[in-house]
C-alpha cells in the first residue's frame, strides 16, 4: 500500500522543480552572456597549410645557365613558395626565380596585372654563374592554403626593365586589388643566360607612402600588407634585363575584414667575407596564426625603414627561403606544422662590407 503524500511533500517537490528550473534558465543566460563576451571561442582557426616538396633536381650542369623545376598543391591552393639549392664547393647556383605557375612550367612574364586564379604550382629555378660544381641542385616548396573564408586567390604580376646597369637596385612591387589581403609572393629574373643577374629580394610590404610605395619592407608586428616586392642585382651592364614581382592575393568578392595577416620580421649581420653564407630564421608565435607564406633578402641592411639598398657586392645572391623548423632546417614533403621561415644568403667571390640577411614570414588566421 503506498503511503499518502502530504502537503509538505507537495511543497518540496514543487521546490525542488523551481529551483531545478531556476538554475537551467541561470546556465542559459550565462552561456548566452560567455558567447557574446567570447564571439570567437567556439571557432578554431580554420587556416589549414601543408607543405609539397619533391625533392631535389640537379644543374645547371653548364655555366651561365639555368633549370627549372615545380612543387606542386594535390589539394589546397599556393599561398607561397619556396627554393633550397645545394651549392657543392663552388659559389656558381644561386636563386633565379621562386614563383607561381599555371602548371609547374609555364612562367607568368608577359602582360601584368591578375595573370593567374587557384594556383596549385609553383616553380624553383636554380641558374649558375660562371662556376659550375657536380654538387649544384633545386628544391623547390609549395605552402598549399586551405580556409573555410578565403576559398579563391590570384596572382598579380608587375615587372620592370631594370637593373640595366651594375650594381644597381631594380626593384618592383606588385599590389593586390582593393578589398583582398595578401597572402604570399615571389620574384624572378630573366634572363636566365646572364649568369650574374638573379633576384636578390622578395618581400611583403605596403602600397602606401609610409612604406615609399614598396621600397621599404613590411617590419616585425605589422598586419594585412597588400603588396610584394622584388629586387633585380647584377654585376654588369645589360639593357635586356627584367624583374618580376608576384603578389598571391585573397580571391575577389571574400569578404576579408575579419582576416589577419601578421609579418614577422628579422635581421642579420653578414655575410661580408667572399665565398661565405649567413642563415636567418623567424616564426610565427602563438596568435598569430599559421605560416602561410615568407620572404628573403640580402641587402645594405634596415630594410624596414629606409628605401632598399643593396649589399655590398655584385656577386652577393640567394640560395634559400623556404618553410623550415625553428633551427632552420627545411620541412620535409607533407609538413601540416610549419611555422618558421629561414633564408640563407651568400657573397660571391668578393668582399661584401655592410651587407644583411633578411628574412619574413606571413601568419594569417581568417578569422572565422
Amino acid at each position: 500500500m503506498l503511503a499518502s503524500r502530504t502537503p509538505d511533500a507537495k511543497v518540496n517537490v514543487r521546490s525542488h522543480l523551481s529551483v531545478r528550473k531556476h538554475a537551467a534558465a541561470t546556465a542559459l543566460v550565462l552561456g548566452t552572456a560567455l558567447a557574446v563576451a567570447f564571439p570567437g571561442a567556439a571557432h578554431a582557426n580554420t587556416v589549414g597549410v601543408t607543405v609539397k616538396t619533391p625533392g631535389a633536381t640537379s644543374g645547371p650542369a653548364s655555366a651561365n645557365s639555368e633549370i627549372s623545376t615545380h612543387a606542386d598543391c594535390s589539394s589546397g591552393l599556393i599561398s607561397g613558395g619556396g627554393i633550397n639549392q645545394a651549392t657543392g664547393s663552388g659559389n656558381g647556383n644561386h636563386v633565379k626565380g621562386t614563383s607561381p605557375s599555371s602548371d609547374g612550367t609555364t612562367e607568368y612574364t608577359g602582360s601584368t596585372g591578375v595573370v593567374g586564379t587557384d594556383v596549385t604550382h609553383w616553380l624553383g629555378i636554380g641558374g649558375s654563374g660562371g662556376q659550375v660544381d657536380s654538387g649544384f641542385s633545386t628544391t623547390p616548396f609549395a605552402v598549399c592554403f586551405t580556409s573555410n573564408l578565403i576559398n579563391h586567390t590570384q596572382v598579380v604580376m608587375n615587372k620592370t626593365n631594370a637593373p640595366t646597369t651594375a650594381t644597381t637596385v631594380g626593384l618592383v612591387t606588385a599590389t593586390c586589388p582593393a578589398n583582398t589581403v595578401l597572402l604570399g609572393g615571389g620574384a624572378r629574373t630573366t634572363p636566365g643566360t646572364i649568369g650574374n643577374f638573379k633576384p636578390i629580394a622578395s618581400f611583403p610590404t605596403f602600397n602606401n607612402s609610409a612604406h615609399n610605395y614598396g621600397q621599404k619592407a613590411a617590419a616585425d608586428g605589422e598586419t594585412n600588407p597588400d603588396s610584394w616586392t622584388a629586387v633585380g642585382w647584377a654585376n654588369g651592364a645589360n639593357s635586356t634585363n627584367y624583374t618580376y614581382a608576384y603578389a598571391i592575393c585573397s580571391g575577389n568578392n571574400i569578404n576579408v575584414s575579419g582576416v589577419t595577416v601578421k609579418v614577422r620580421f628579422s635581421e642579420a649581420s653578414g655575410p661580408t667575407t667572399a665565398s661565405t653564407g649567413q642563415k636567418a630564421t623567424v616564426g610565427c608565435s602563438g596568435g598569430d596564426g599559421k605560416l602561410v607564406s615568407g620572404g628573403a633578402a640580402i641587402s645594405g641592411g634596415s630594410v624596414t625603414t629606409t628605401n632598399f639598398t643593396g649589399p655590398g657586392s655584385g656577386g652577393d645572391h640567394l640560395n634559400e627561403s623556404f618553410p623550415s623548423d625553428s633551427s632552420g632546417n627545411p620541412v620535409s614533403d607533407g609538413t601540416t606544422t610549419a611555422a618558421y621561415w629561414t633564408a640563407f644568403t651568400h657573397t660571391g667571390g668578393s668582399s661584401s662590407p655592410s651587407t644583411y640577411s633578411d628574412v619574413w614570414a606571413l601568419c594569417a588566421d581568417d578569422g572565422v
